[in-house]
């Protein structure tokens, strides 16, 4: 792999992750539910209960 293409990629796994971070607070601040995957099967989850 090269050099660039890893740079590039490190980057948007970082924003994913920040954009993922912002979500589950927006959520918790709304006292809203997310839908995950787990296991395989669609899951509810009250933001509050993630870490």
């Amino acid at each position: 792999m090269s050099t660039q293409f890893q740079e590039v990629s490190e980057k948007i796994t970082e924003g994913v992750i920040l954009a993922v971070k912002r979500l589950i607070e927006k959520t918790k601040k709304e006292d809203g539910e997310l839908v995950i995957s787990k296991n395989g099967k669609i899951v509810r989850v009250k933001a509050r209960d993630l870490k």
